[in-house]
């Protein structure tokens, strides 16, 4: 009986850490850089300007906030679904 329940409580955990792990991997995608305006700390905004290896696509975030304001990283990640335009 209590090999059911522990299989139940992990399924219920794996289930819980995909569903809030799910909404990272749902980023906005711009064509230029240049396009991001207001950049918010800890968002993520995917730039398909080609400056990245064939199926990879350059991910801006907002990584730490300074008096200047929100400052940028870029760094290729792999490309999930088909390329947009």
């Amino acid at each position: 009986m209590s090999h059911v329940t522990t299989f139940g409580r992990a399924t219920c955990l794996a289930l819980l850490l995909f569903s809030a792990l799910a909404p990272a991997a749902d980023a906005t995608t711009v064509g230029r850089e240049q396009d991001i305006v207001d950049l918010k700390l800890g968002q993520r905004v995917q730039v398909d300007d080609g400056t990245c290896p064939a199926g990879q696509i350059k991910e801006v975030r907002g990584s730490k906030m300074t008096d200047q304001g929100v400052v940028r990283t870029a760094t290729c990640v792999a490309r999930f679904g088909p390329k947009s335009r």
